[in-house]
């Protein structure tokens, strides 16, 4: 957990150093930051698991376990655009997933075996620290369209109980990531809204992509509301699990 701390505060005390420079090189007055508060309601349409990865772990669905939902969710923006055409985004986007229900099959799971028809307690944490920075690359009269590059911070655990039999599975890391925003006014101080974060390749992938109407209420505030949608997971010996999450998602934004 040091260890990711320390990745997370480098990345970003180094998008503070960039952004000074290029802030002072092409703009003489303050910055315009960026304050989101993201709330609404999770639906886990898929959530595979198998720990460990091999004839020892018993593959099974916390969407059969617990119900799909829907779960609460939020999640917290800052961004500073430094400058025209350069902007940094630090988000911090916490979810955990608890239910209580029963496995409709015997789960060998992270050493501990659990048994089909009694109470189970599963949870799913999948806490995401990111500090991303991005490029205006075209803007015209209509539409603005940004690309640049997400470092993330995966904090996740799988965890069932049952009867007195607990076990659970931890995973702290770094992921880089791409990021794609897009930006369309439809009219006066209405816009249509994308923006992804997402890698894939090798034995994993992740993507985190929202779609979003927002209304501009005057030059501080801007409220929006529309889909989010999380997909990824890993296909290693350790583990095996691919979650694939919903959201409806509502937000109030202060410009400053």
């Amino acid at each position: 957990m040091e260890k990711a701390r320390m990745i997370l505060l480098s990345s970003v005390l180094g998008i503070f150093i960039i952004g000074s420079a290029v802030s002072g090189a092409m703009c003489d007055t303050e910055p315009p930051f960026e304050i989101e508060i993201e709330g609404g309601a999770v639906w886990q349409n898929r959530n595979d698991v198998r720990i460990p990865n091999n004839s020892s772990g018993t593959k099974f669905s916390l969407v059969d376990a617990i119900g799909s939902g829907p779960f609460p969710a939020a999640r917290a923006y800052v961004t500073w655009n430094a400058g025209e055409r350069h902007g940094f985004r630090i988000l911090f986007a916490p979810l955990s997933i608890k239910g209580n229900g029963t496995l409709p099959s015997p789960v060998d799971f992270a050493g501990k075996s659990f048994q089909e028809g009694i109470e189970t307690e599963a949870t799913y944490k999948f806490n995401s620290w990111r500090a991303t920075y991005r490029y205006l690359f075209k803007k015209d009269g209509r539409s603005s369209w940004w690309i640049g590059f997400t470092g993330k911070i995966r904090d996740a655990k799988i965890q069932l109980e049952q009867e007195g039999v607990a076990s659970r599975k931890t995973a702290l890391g770094f992921v880089p990531l791409l990021n794609l925003r897009g930006l369309y006014r439809l009219r006066d101080g209405l816009n249509l809204e994308l923006d992804i974060d997402a890698l894939a390749g090798g034995p994993g992938r992740a993507e985190d992509a929202s779609l979003k109407v927002s209304y501009e209420a005057g030059d501080r505030w801007r409220f929006s509301g529309g889909y989010r949608t999380v997909e990824g997971g890993a296909d290693v010996d350790e583990v095996y699990t691919f979650a694939w999450l919903n959201y409806a998602v509502f937000s109030a934004e202060m410009r400053f």
